[in-house]
């Protein structure tokens, strides 16, 4: 198990960690740090554990807005599979509806008796 020390306001700190995630860690410390120096920015005198709660808050609302933005993005796409299915299934009445009608007007076309083009009795390109 990895161990990284840290410093966040000023204070020392070992942390735990898996093998191989140090570097995570002290990403999320600069993110921390980050937090504490824009409090700090902000004035006041705080103790370590007050200015923790503080960044912990700003965290905190910075998560629930991404929640509430994922779940903005979920129902959207969701809302959208619906219209696009519907779309689709429009455009694929229409191109049956087209085929059919040129299948119509193909066979029309032909006079009564005459073969197909694909029927054994048409005579092979390159024979004669």
């Amino acid at each position: 198990m990895g161990q990284v020390t840290v410093r966040v306001n000023g204070y020392g700190h070992t942390i735990g960690c898996k093998d191989g995630e140090e570097a995570h860690v002290f990403e999320l410390i600069a993110q921390i740090e980050a937090k504490a120096k824009l409090i700090r920015s902000m004035g006041g005198q705080f103790s370590e554990a007050r200015m923790l709660l503080h960044v912990a808050l700003l965290l905190a609302d910075e998560a629930g807005d991404l929640k509430a933005e994922m779940a903005r993005l979920a129902a959207g796409a969701g809302a959208a599979d619906p219209r696009l299915a519907e779309r689709l299934t429009g455009i694929a009445e229409r191109i049956e509806g087209l085929a059919g009608a040129l299948d119509a007007a193909g066979t029309e076309a032909r006079a009564p008796g005459a073969a197909s083009p694909m029927s054994e009795e048409a005579p092979a390109a390159g024979r004669g």
